[in-house]
């Protein structure tokens, strides 16, 4: 007798709208691209308009279905206006900042300008496109981009740390409030990834001695690695996962 062998879940989003922040380059932008590829009509939202519509463009010459929606997160006033009447499948949530500095360097300006983007917006982000879901019955994604630095500690990274392990835990919280809804949270937790926004950090040979140091896969990471975690949690391939951060870390907090 044959056996009736269980099917792969399916990793395509065709007729679902995706909200991707963040997206005119980096992560953001590979987001986009991988969600636009599964199917997925991607909303790319971010605050420079010129580099969104090219990204927009790019995938849409990919054969991809893709609008911009211009946006700074950080002004909670103008994402609540953004969202309103929107409801979205999926939302990827890669708008983020840094501020490399140690704690006693850093003043409360700089704190909250870390804290208001990379954990203020985030939670307001969420609470708003869940209730959109809840409206509309809809059993969706939420993914933030957080960072390895949410689970360990590093010089010089102090508010940075605090933005991203507050971030986990805010997820943690929500999944335990949604569960019942069948709207998901979940975290991509990346080591360091060659971005725009990295840059400076990848032209420093001293930073770059110490986080080869920590790395056991011997490499830094390219966008490319993240955009599979990102797709394998705004699927049905990931339906039971919620509430946890998906490490792409090349093993840095393995120990």
């Amino acid at each position: 007798m044959i056996p009736d062998l269980p099917r792969t879940p399916s990793f395509r989003l065709d007729g679902k709208r995706a909200l991707v922040t963040g997206a005119s380059s980096g992560i953001g932008q590979a987001c986009a691209a991988a969600l636009a590829g599964a199917g997925a009509h991607v909303v790319c939202a971010a605050r420079g308009l010129d580099r969104l519509n090219a990204t927009v463009a790019a995938l849409q010459a990919r054969g991809g279905s893709a609008e911009a929606m211009a946006l700074d997160q950080a002004d909670l006033d103008a994402l609540k206006s953004a969202l309103d009447g929107q409801v979205f499948d999926v939302v990827v949530n890669s708008a983020g900042t840094a501020h490399p500095a140690t704690a006693l360097e850093t003043t409360p300006k700089d704190f909250d300008r870390v804290m208001g983007l990379n954990l203020r917006s985030a939670y307001f982000l969420s609470t708003w496109t869940a209730d959109a879901m809840q409206s509309q019955n809809i059993t969706g994604s939420i993914i933030h981009i957080s960072s390895q630095m949410g689970h360990v500690g590093g010089a010089g990274r102090t508010v940075y740390c605090a933005s991203k392990f507050g971030l986990e835990g805010m997820i943690k919280a929500m999944a335990i409030e949604w569960g019942e809804l069948g709207i998901r949270i979940n975290a991509v937790a990346p080591t360091f990834i060659r971005t725009p926004l990295t840059a400076k950090t990848f032209d420093n040979p001293e930073a770059m001695e110490w986080i080869n140091s920590k790395i056991k896969l011997t490499r830094t990471g390219e966008v490319g690695d993240i955009m599979g975690a990102v797709l394998y949690l705004a699927t049905g391939a990931s339906s039971l996962v919620t509430g946890t951060s998906l490490l792409v870390d090349g093993g840095w907090t393995a120990g």
